[in-house]
């Protein structure tokens, strides 16, 4: 039985993570307003909550996206499994997203120099099949990242190719960023995006096995 696996982000990271593991996903991005649901979130939310949280949100998004797509369209797509993430760095007791301007990531890479941070990926799955009820589970995985001491004259040279900007913690492991990291404790490829690990438990808690969705041949380079 062929079924979609629809990967609920925009991040050319997690695509290229999951092709390159054998998976060709559907991509449809959710309209999530991520402020609006962590401030809704009770006072205290422990830093992994909140980033499960936005995973589900975009999740439930998505899959109802897709419901109206399909009615509209006539079209079935109940045989599917969404898979949401979120990911935050927790530096110092705070949680960091995206910095979005060069003076905000060349700030936080000045703190973050020669120490250590968490980061935290939310995942959410959503399985939809004919006749059955959705059936969803979530988890959060956690990897220490270490970070060279770098100076200035680093620090600005990486701000000033825009990577940092749009990423969360304001790094990549597998791109310019991979030069300030020294080392990682924990799941590289929850670093670049998408927990390999946790999403292969999470769909087989919705009665799935990762293997289903293996596309051999699937060109990574796309």
């Amino acid at each position: 039985m062929s079924r979609r696996f629809v990967l609920a982000s925009a991040s050319p990271a997690r695509y290229r993570v999951l092709r390159a593991a054998g998976i060709d996903p559907v991509v449809h991005v959710s309209d999530v307003d991520e402020d609006a649901v962590t401030a809704a979130l009770p006072s205290g939310t422990p830093p992994a909550e909140v980033v499960r949280a936005l995973a589900e949100a975009k999740a439930r998004a998505v899959v109802a996206a897709r419901c109206n797509d399909m009615a509209a369209s006539r079209e079935d797509d109940s045989d599917s499994v969404v898979v949401a993430c979120d990911s935050m760095l927790l530096l110092d007791g705070r949680l960091l997203g995206k910095p979005h301007t060069a003076e905000v990531a060349a700030a936080q890479w000045r703190q973050m120099r020669g120490g250590h941070a968490d980061l935290l990926t939310g995942h959410h799955v959503i399985r939809r099949e004919p006749g059955s009820d959705p059936r969803e589970s979530s988890g959060t995985s956690s990897t220490t990242v270490y970070f060279t001491d770098a100076s200035d004259a680093m620090i600005e040279a990486y701000v000033a190719t825009g990577e940092p900007l749009e990423v969360a913690g304001a790094f990549t492991l597998d791109g310019y960023g991979g030069w300030l990291i020294e080392r990682i404790d924990g799941d590289p490829s929850a670093v670049i995006g998408i927990g390999l690990p946790l999403v292969a438990t999470l769909l087989g808690r919705v009665g799935l096995a990762v293997a289903d969705f293996w596309s051999p041949g699937t060109d990574t380079a796309k």
